[in-house]
């Protein structure tokens, strides 16, 4: 079932949780308890009045462009690719906005996102990401280009779980695609299985709605373990995921609990820490999203996975609005959501190019609501 407050609450809540990590991505503990007092970060550092997004939401925000690329190709032009080429090329587009001036250069062909100038800043992009995209030719599950399972392929991919609801594709075929997403960059098994986990835990919980974060947590297992047979570090994945789940059944403080888990900057800490913090706060944003970045590591991720985690269980309406209030693109970002929910209904009979879809998605000449 769709809900079109689940999926503006996975994308803004991942966004909130990314800067809301943003600015202590690289202090200590005790900087962090030092500076904003006792319950870790619980509001936004502004600059220039505005909370910034990292390279994370950055990059949501491509994946999302090119799942909804790829379906209006085939929609208005009956040409079937694969989901994760359309994404691949909305990440070589992301890539430029890193080095290049807003609208130095025009040759853009997949993502209408280039015609947005706050997206052209570089936001501490992973050095797996931007070597790997400008590479000829990215990575598979079969033949990776790196064995990187650092998080920069994790954060990126909520928008397939988000996006696709059963119908197209069966459970595991989504799993799956959120795999081959990440392996376009992270080749190591502990870069991609966890982001299928990932992808499988947004799934159900914005497509059910009586389904308990726990619930989809214990089913991600089951389903990786079917999904990846043979992969030689799955011990590893599931060992650490039901350690998550145990120390959020505890009463262990939240600090000392992730400290467990680790610092987040692979992808499989990433995932738990996500998973501990949304399972020990599942009915409460403002508590999950403090604690999963209030410690010394990747904030901006754990913090990013944390929100589409909560926000596609609980919705938009449960963000406070201090979140919202001068999150950056935070417009942008409810569209992306709008779209995904309201997907592509146009066919190769459209004619009228004033659609703001039609714009998008075909002519990549949108400019953003006015």
């Amino acid at each position: 079932m769709k809900d079109i407050n689940k999926y503006r609450g996975c994308l803004i809540g991942g966004a909130v949780g990314d800067a809301l990590g943003y600015p202590v991505e690289f202090l200590t503990d005790e900087q962090i308890f030092g500076k904003y007092g006792e319950d870790g970060i619980t509001n936004y550092d502004l600059i220039d009045g505005v909370a910034q997004i990292s390279d994370d939401t950055q990059m949501t925000l491509f994946t999302a462009n090119g799942l909804l690329f790829g379906t209006t190709r085939e929609m208005t032009r009956d040409i079937i690719d694969r989901y994760p080429s359309y994404i691949a090329s909305c990440y070589r587009e992301w890539l430029k906005t890193q080095n290049t001036k807003y609208y130095d250069s025009k040759e853009f062909t997949t993502s209408w996102l280039m015609n947005i100038p706050e997206l052209y800043r570089m936001r501490a992009p992973g050095n797996t990401c931007l070597c790997a995209i400008a590479q000829d030719i990215l990575g598979t599950i079969a033949k990776p280009i790196t064995q990187s399972k650092d998080c920069g392929g994790i954060m990126r991919v909520a928008p397939i779980g988000l996006y696709f609801d059963g119908k197209k594709f069966p459970q595991d075929g989504i799993d799956r695609m959120g795999a081959e997403a990440v392996a376009l960059t992270h080749g190591h098994e502990l870069g991609y299985i966890p982001a299928a986990a990932f992808v499988h835990i947004v799934s159900l919980l914005a497509h059910n709605e009586d389904i308990s974060v726990l619930s989809a947590v214990k089913d991600s297992i089951s389903a990786m373990e079917r999904l990846f047979p043979e992969a030689i570090h799955m011990g590893e994945l599931l060992m650490l995921i039901r350690k998550a789940i145990t120390l959020a059944e505890s009463d262990l403080d939240d600090l000392d609990a992730i400290r467990e888990l680790g610092c987040g900057w692979v992808a499989e800490e990433t995932l738990t820490i996500a998973v501990y913090s949304a399972l020990k706060y599942a009915d409460d944003f403002d508590k999950a999203i403090i604690a999963s970045v209030s410690h010394s590591g990747d904030t901006d991720s754990t913090g990013a996975a944390t929100g589409n985690i909560l926000g596609a269980h609980l919705g938009y309406d449960a963000i406070p609005e201090r979140f919202i209030e001068n999150l950056e693109l935070r417009e942008i970002i409810v569209e992306l959501a709008d779209d995904l929910y309201n997907d592509c209904q146009f066919s190769e009979s459209t004619e009228n190019t004033e659609e703001p879809w039609v714009q998008k998605y075909i002519y990549k000449s949108y400019m953003g609501r006015a």
